[in-house]
């Protein structure tokens, strides 16, 4: 579903144990604080792979600064733009015409085409098809 391969998978899980709290909603929250993930939830891109891309092209900013690591965690009050060259990209205008509603915990300025990364989703928030205590089982072993 994020599209991470088994070594990113167990990486940020081993992450997620060592964090206060409960490991499986830590994991989860890290998952959700990824930049191509957020790119994909602000409704730049219409898949998460797609937004994998644009990060990885350098199309992507984290507070005026562009990151083109998708992977790399975003912090709660970080700003996700577009770099001024990339904001009239074909891809990127048909993705924003096609969002359907934006994440609670994200605000999106349009005039500005950059989001606002507010607050960690909460668990409610979060898809409920993940079972995120058989991830635990599965790499507590």
């Amino acid at each position: 579903m994020y599209g991470l391969g088994e070594k990113q998978f167990r990486t940020l899980f081993n992450r997620a144990s060592k964090l206060p709290g409960i490991a499986g909603e830590n994991f989860m929250f890290l998952l959700e604080s990824r930049l191509d993930n957020l790119v994909f939830r602000l409704g730049l891109s219409n898949s998460r792979a797609g937004a994998r891309q644009l990060v990885a092209h350098g199309h992507v900013t984290v507070n005026g600064k562009k990151v083109d690591i998708p992977s790399y965690i975003v912090t709660p009050g970080d700003v996700i733009g577009l770099r001024e060259r990339s904001r009239g990209l074909k891809v990127i205008k048909e993705a924003l015409e096609g969002r359907h509603h934006l994440a609670g915990y994200l605000e999106f300025n349009e005039a500005a085409m950059e989001g606002k990364f507010v607050r960690l989703p909460e668990r409610g928030e979060l898809s409920q098809d993940i079972d995120e205590k058989q991830i635990v089982e599965f790499y507590s072993r």
